[in-house]
């Protein structure tokens, strides 16, 4: 009988120790990097951070409530904007530059993911004043997202999506699995401060407007639809190796972008968050007078 009361007390005894801190709200600001068909450095289009430009990153910001379900484990929900950009000038890499694409998208996301703990240091610094715990993490998650592809012509922001540029028809709304790797400090199990870094894989190629091909300038919808579906024409230069890749190329069914690889993009940011004390009903029950609750006697009245 003691042995199993034993074995039961060492399973429960963890999470009633834990259960006193379940819930951190937050939020997270830094940066959003786009890796896709516009853009990049010089080279044809590398995998992954190969083809990362930094003068297109953009602003990015996110709100989050966590909840630990063990020591080890934990969900959160999160809701983020992310801004990613291209632009090819930006590029040095010449069939980049006379293709001249750019575009801008402002993302909104609310995502669910786990995190796995797999490496922490408690009291990594502890005095009278101040105790700091560390903890490193992974987690993978799903969510949905709202992005919306715009492109500069003419002075304004022109709406890329309803032009069908490459004949396409795609959804504004998407998928995306969210894959991250982070680290956070616990100030005296008030205050959480923490770096993230998170990589979206997405299902579409269409984040920036470009995938595959040039179509027919005959069968889009409006001048303006022509005018930003090939932007090589606006190229002006005296470069005798652009004027030639300008003369022989982005021409109807010539390569527009690359559909081999979906579009994808990445945040790193601070996270901060402040955790909320609480007690499980375990924990309450047995000590009911640290939540003013006092021992009521109870009272016996006489009866005759």
């Amino acid at each position: 009988m003691n042995k199993r009361f034993l074995l039961v007390l060492l399973i429960i005894l963890p999470f009633v120790s834990f259960s006193q801190y379940l819930w951190d709200i937050g939020g997270s600001i830094g940066a959003s990097s786009f890796l896709g068909d516009v853009g990049g450095k010089n080279t044809p289009a590398k995998k992954f951070i190969g083809d990362l430009n930094m003068p297109s990153t953009r602003p990015g910001l996110g709100l989050y409530a966590r909840y630990k379900i063990s020591p080890l484990f934990s969900v959160r929900a999160m809701f983020s904007y992310s801004s990613i950009a291209g632009d090819d000038k930006l590029s040095t890499y010449l069939p980049r530059k006379g293709r001249n694409l750019s575009f801008r998208n402002n993302i909104y996301e609310l995502s669910v993911s786990g995190e796995v703990y797999f490496y922490e240091i408690p009291g990594l610094v502890q005095n009278f004043k101040t105790n700091v715990d560390f903890k490193s993490y992974v987690s993978i998650g799903v969510s949905g997202f709202h992005h919306n592809p715009q492109a500069q012509y003419q002075g304004q922001w022109v709406d890329l999506a309803p032009l069908h540029t490459e004949g396409v028809n795609y959804s504004l709304w998407q998928v995306a699995v969210p894959i991250g790797l982070g680290a956070n400090f616990t100030v005296n199990r008030k205050h959480r401060i923490g770096l993230e870094v998170i990589w979206r894989k997405t299902f579409t190629d269409y984040l920036d407007d470009v995938s595959t091909r040039y179509v027919d300038p005959s069968t889009l919808s409006s001048p303006t639809a022509v005018a930003l579906a090939n932007r090589s024409g606006e190229i002006q230069t005296t470069d005798p190796d652009l004027k030639t890749l300008l003369s022989y190329n982005y021409q109807p069914h010539g390569l527009r972008g690359d559909p081999k690889n979906n579009d994808t993009w990445f945040t790193y940011q601070l996270t901060y968050s402040y955790v909320i004390r609480g007690k499980s009903s375990f924990y309450r029950s047995r000590y009911p007078t640290l939540f003013g609750k006092k021992n009521r006697k109870r009272k016996i009245r006489a009866k005759f």
